[in-house]
């Protein structure tokens, strides 16, 4: 066996002393750099790039080869060389593709000849988008950000000298602030299997994995993705989709030869702006009518979002007779907004095509990225040996600063001093950040990091009929233990009003442990985490809280509005959470309240007439008078699936990444009577399903439909019965979830059976982009409609039409309701949607040091 390994290896290491390395330069014939340039032997999938300065290097067997040159816009050059064992020096000076009109006459008001190429080419896609039934190939893939300026304060926070130090720019904010590159196999089944193995990657200075996905940018289909769906979740339309003749002119350029085949040059022109399309040139091989390469562009002006401008190059060659495929892709980009300047690339190159593949049994499963264990560990030998592109010396300086910098910073010493460096730079305990600010502390321990973070005051402070003026606080005490993932957080909560007098404080203690398991079938992953919390506190009598606290406050102290509902409770409760590995979640919970009721403590508003009385601070839809005291022992059990949830797995966990299947939900409680006192008896359930649709073009159709109903009513209280979220404030409650002009507990209900709907379409400028105004201010339509039945004499309907991305971050609605079969109210909603009002939108539900909701 010795004798065998020995043997094998010896072939390896011969093998590898006889690579002959070819390095050189291109540029054009007056000597200017062409970067990115494709490089490779004639007849294979062997191949490298240029790098930003138009140097390459390839390493080959020796032996005979035709090396070709190939340029977007410039001619292809062919050079034959032998290769016997010493390093070779091959430069080529491209000249600019002269092309040739051919002897054809367009008559003034004739057909440019493009079109007549641009329809055998569209013809021609289908067959072309996925010409084979499986393939596998390998990636370089690096990644450079550059940055021209920086602002001297990001995101409220002031950028230091220091700051700028550690992200490597200088004093006027110029240089690389990243930068990474990976090896990537990728392998791929009809008719949508896909799985990326991510062998190596690294980030400059960090132990961080780099940008390994490979951005397949195929134009041959109808609907170009770029990236991720915020660039533009409509897609963009390929210039020879099929129906790309109602979006695109075209102008012929002329033609040129390679390889005794011609070569149309055609020029891309957008019909119309605020369209989702490209503008550039393609050029088309005669006769077969494929893509051999193209330079386009997308901008603001064409629904790009995020960044200004982006740009993109591809090479495609044959790896069969038959068949070509992308041998490199380039895509530049360009971001200037709020102060940050900056500029960069991807750069993938392709390379060992084959396209008869064999794959292991169960070798596609939802696992769609898959990180090697050693993914970030490898040498500076094994990067130079297996780069396909020459980095640049900026970046091997870049590499060799930050991974010194970050390698001194983690030894054990290094992390001591550092770790005693940031906890001096914490700073003294001010008054502003008792009242404005937070406390945030934390120890920096390596593996074991402890923190704590204490709310501000001010911010915290809150006004109710109930409780007057109400104080909150509190803290959170987190440790983590990062080489398991797990992690143990103690969060006590205070809370005082000054009207009503009451102190409630309670405290929530969260254990949450995550396993990645390894054997010989595969991994397995799942995360779970015990939550207990209890003591005394106030609760809505909707558990979904409908209105929050700032919001309530507002129309109480300016419009004597009293929305908000709330009640008091000593409570217990533990939960148990689980998400498996095959995306199933389960969540076990026990709830015990003692209920009590509260009423209105005080009259005190800002303004509204002292002759508009403040509602009572219960339900009064529902019932006559306050609730009697009671208590309350509560089981629940909620089960989530979504089918086809796929993942990315890194060495020690995974990812979610979704599924093209909906999310199904299925809930159950039971208020268990007599055991502790308590006083309820009752089962309920609901089911649930929700998605996203993207239809590209046609916009986004979003949408949730649940059904559910009482199995027991013997013995239910208010705060258990079914709510449907209402809204009556100008600010929209959650999109998806709640009816925008509903009353809050008018339509609560025991029934056996309710039915309950949200739909919402977003054309993302499909109809405003006709509209001068809308589409230069760039503002999408949405409309939609929400709905709920329980029976004849209570049941909601209201539709809706609106615009979204207002400046990006704001929606506004205007929304027709009928209740009870009546017509009802006609109003306007305001909320945060758009591209980033989401996450604005999110942050902003932030409870901070609210009671948590009830589990029932």
């Amino acid at each position: 066996m010795r004798t065998f390994v020995f043997f094998i290896s010896a072939c390896i290491l011969c093998q590898s002393a006889h690579a002959v390395k070819i390095s050189g330069t291109i540029t054009d014939d007056k000597g200017n750099i062409l970067a990115y340039a494709s490089i490779f032997v004639k007849g294979s999938s062997v191949g490298t790039t240029s790098n930003n300065r138009g140097r390459y290097f390839l390493d080959l067997p020796s032996g005979n080869y035709t090396i070709v040159c190939q340029y977007v816009g410039y001619t292809r050059q062919e050079k034959k060389l032998a290769l016997a064992g010493e390093p070779i020096t091959l430069d080529f000076q491209m000249s600019i593709q002269q092309t040739n009109l051919k002897e054809v006459t367009v008559k003034p008001g004739g057909e440019d000849p493009a079109y007549e190429i641009i329809r055998h080419a569209i013809k021609k896609r289908k067959s072309y988008e996925n010409p084979l039934d499986s393939f596998t190939c390998e990636a370089y893939i690096k990644t450079l950000i550059r940055s021209r300026s920086l602002p001297s304060r990001i995101l409220g926070k002031t950028f230091s000298d220091e700051d700028r130090k550690d992200l490597g720019v200088d004093s006027e904010g110029k240089g690389i602030i990243y930068l990474s590159e990976s090896f990537t196999r990728i392998a791929f089944k009809k008719p949508d299997k896909i799985k990326l193995e991510v062998i190596s990657g690294r980030e400059s200075g960090s132990n961080g994995y780099g940008f390994n996905f490979p951005t397949f940018i195929n134009f041959y289909s109808n609907n170009v993705n770029i990236f991720i769906t915020q660039l533009s979740p409509r897609g963009y339309v390929s210039p020879i989709a099929d129906g790309a003749l109602n979006y695109y002119k075209y102008k012929f350029l002329g033609s040129f030869f390679e390889d005794g085949k011609e070569i149309n040059q055609i020029r891309v022109i957008p019909k119309r702006r605020f369209e989702p399309l490209f503008s550039g040139t393609i050029n088309i091989t005669d006769g077969d009518w494929r893509i051999h390469s193209l330079d386009l562009m997308l901008t603001k002006d064409y629904q790009l979002e995020i960044v200004d401008t982006l740009k993109i190059k591809q090479i495609h060659v044959p790896i069969t007779p038959r068949v070509w495929r992308t041998q490199n892709q380039v895509v530049d980009f360009s971001f200037k907004k709020f102060g940050i300047d900056v500029y960069g690339n991807f750069l993938n190159v392709y390379s060992n095509y084959d396209p008869e593949p064999r794959f292991r049994k169960k070798y596609f499963n939802n696992v769609v990225v898959k990180y090697d264990t050693g993914v970030n560990k490898k040498s500076f030998a094994y990067w130079d040996s297996l780069r396909p592109v020459p980095l640049e010396p900026e970046e091997l300086e870049d590499f060799r600063v930050k991974d010194s910098t970050f390698k001194s910073r983690n030894d054990s010493a290094s992390l001591r001093r550092t770790a005693d460096s940031l906890r001096k730079k914490q700073g003294r305990i001010t008054v502003m950040n008792i009242f404005f600010n937070g406390i945030k502390r934390s120890d920096f321990d390596p593996d074991h990091p402890a923190s704590i973070h204490v709310q501000p005051l001010i911010p915290g402070l809150e006004y109710n009929t109930v409780e007057g003026l109400v104080i909150n606080g509190e803290a959170s005490f987190l440790k983590e233990y990062k080489k398991t993932g797990n992690s143990i957080e103690f969060t006590p909560h205070i809370r005082y009003g000054f009207s009503n007098t009451h102190l409630n404080a309670w405290a929530t203690l969260t254990l949450s442990e995550r396993k990645f398991l390894q054997d010989m079938e595969g991994e397995t992953y799942s995360r779970s985490s015990w939550i207990f919390s209890g003591g005394k506190r106030i609760s809505q009598f909707n558990s979904d809280n409908p209105i929050g606290p700032v919001l309530n406050e507002f129309y109480t102290l300016f419009f004597r509005d009293n929305y908000m509902k709330i009640y008091e409770n000593y409570f217990g409760s533990a939960q148990y959470r689980k998400r498996f590995d095959n995306g199933f979640r389960i969540t076990g919970t026990l709830l015990y309240e003692d209920r009590m009721p509260i009423n209105n403590t005080t009259d005190f508003s800002f303004f509204g007439s002292k002759d508009k009385q403040f509602t009572p601070n219960y339900p009064y839809e529902l019932i006559p008078q306050n609730f009697e005291p009671n208590q309350a022992l509560i089981a629940g059990v909620d089960l989530q699936f979504k089918p086809g949830q796929r993942y990315i797995e890194f060495p020690d966990n995974r990812m979610a990444l979704g599924s093209k299947y909906p999310t199904l939900d299925l809930s159950f409680r039971m208020g268990i009577p007599d055991l502790l006192g308590s006083d309820v008896n009752y089962e309920k359930w609901q089911f649930s399903i929700w998605d996203n649709i993207n239809f590209k073009l046609k916009g986004v159709f979003k949408y949730r439909l649940g059904i559910g109903g009482f199995l027991n009513t013997r013995s239910v209280y208010v705060m258990d019965y079914q709510n449907f979220n209402g809204n009556q404030t100008f600010y929209a409650s959650s999109y998806l979830n709640s009816f925008q002009l509903a009353p809050y507990y008018q339509n609560s209900t025991t029934a056996s059976l309710y039915g309950i709907g949200h739909i919402e379409h977003h054309f993302n400028g499909m109809l405003t982009n006709k509209l001068p105004l809308l589409r230069n201010l760039q503002w999408n339509l949405v409309v939609g409609s929400n709905a709920f039945y329980v029976n004849q004499s209570n049941n909601y309907v209201e539709i809706f039409a609106g615009l979204e991305n207002i400046f990006k971050l704001l929606r506004v609605d205007v929304i027709g309701s009928y209740l009870n079969g009546r017509p009802g109210q006609v109003g306007v909603r305001v909320g945060f949607d758009g591209l980033f009002g989401t996450a604005f939108g999110n942050a902003l539900k932030n409870p901070g040091s609210r009671p948590p909701p009830r589990q029932n």
